[in-house]
């Protein structure tokens, strides 16, 4: 495997909170000390590396203040729930990844980006809202947040949930700031969460709108933003698994973007969790990128350097195979 000269790092949201998806404050700055450790190995040993996040945890505890508050204060729009998010896992992450650099002599410059992603005001999500957010509710308690407008359906027995639009991310708007320190040396984290969406008007002003963004797909956008080599999602299982849950479960290692498009064909990878980052995966090396790896925190470095994960080349030779690779 060649050494990756630029890569973007996409993290869960589930990477900012305990195993127990515990969120309190305390856990969270526990979570992404850790995984800044991680990423601190890799920026300490020579590789250029953007960031960006997930924040599903993190808006799902926003909801939850703006339904137990809705009759003192108006509920926030997701809008803001996601820019809330960014500037607080944005500036944790860069506290972080500064102290993990400084322990390993390796101090640099870290920042974080208040990132904004354009969606098409047509897109078709948003005549569908299907992505679900926050907690389950009574319908009597539903019922109020129906009448400020918001789409909610009914669960069975669970109760009712929320459903907002997950538009397809067209543009990142701040891709000046982001290549400017990029450029300069700084490790940048950018367009958490997918970034705060936003559409443009009839006269061209821009508007944040109520929608969520898949963190995964813009991390593909962010990648070709600033040339990265590498797209590395890191995610909670060190592979993705062909027969998930099945008696014939897998680990997918090396793997060219066919091989992979007809696995996610015939449906081995589940739509709300490890389906996201295939796709992802897929698009960022069909559209000119060197690879993908989608791994394990842990197992960031030994991703990168092919001995780990599931590695998306476009190389005639990739194979599927252990976790363990053969380099050849």
């Amino acid at each position: 495997m060649p050494e990756p000269r630029r890569v973007v790092v996409a993290l869960g949201g589930n990477a900012m909170t305990a195993p127990d998806g515990s969120a309190r404050p305390g856990d969270q700055r526990a979570a992404i000390a850790t995984a800044m450790d991680h990423v601190a190995d890799l920026v300490a040993g020579g590789t250029e590396v953007v960031l960006t996040h997930g924040n599903g945890p993190q808006v799902g505890n926003l909801l939850v203040k703006n339904e137990l508050a809705a009759h003192v204060v108006p509920p926030v729009p997701l809008d803001w729930c996601g820019a809330q998010t960014q500037g607080t896992i944005g500036f944790t992450m860069v506290d972080a990844l500064e102290q993990a650099l400084r322990r390993r002599g390796a101090a640099r410059p870290v920042a974080a980006v208040v990132t904004r992603t354009l969606v098409d005001a047509d897109d078709p999500a948003f005549t569908a809202p299907s992505k679900p957010v926050g907690r389950y509710l009574d319908a009597d308690e539903a019922a109020r947040f129906i009448a400020l407008g918001q789409n909610w359906v009914d669960q069975g027995r669970r109760g009712w949930r929320r459903v907002v639009p997950s538009p397809e991310p067209r543009e990142i708007l701040d891709a000046v700031a982001i290549g400017a320190l990029v450029a300069a040396g700084v490790t940048t984290v950018a367009a958490g969460g997918g970034g705060i969406p936003v559409i443009r008007d009839e006269h061209g002003a821009l508007r944040g709108v109520e929608a969520v963004l898949d963190k995964d797909r813009t991390a593909v956008l962010l990648a070709h933003l600033v040339r990265a080599d590498t797209l590395l999602i890191a995610t909670d299982v060190p592979n993705a698994v062909l027969g998930f849950g099945t008696p014939q479960a897998r680990p997918l290692g090396t793997v060219s973007t066919d091989e992979l498009a007809a696995y996610h064909a015939a449906g081995h990878f589940a739509r709300g969790s490890m389906g996201p980052k295939v796709e992802a995966a897929l698009r960022f090396v069909s559209h000119g990128g060197e690879r993908a790896v989608i791994t394990g925190l842990a197992q960031m470095a030994d991703g990168l350097a092919g001995r780990a994960g599931t590695i998306v080349t476009r190389s005639e030779t990739a194979r599927m195979g252990p976790t363990t690779h053969d380099p050849r």
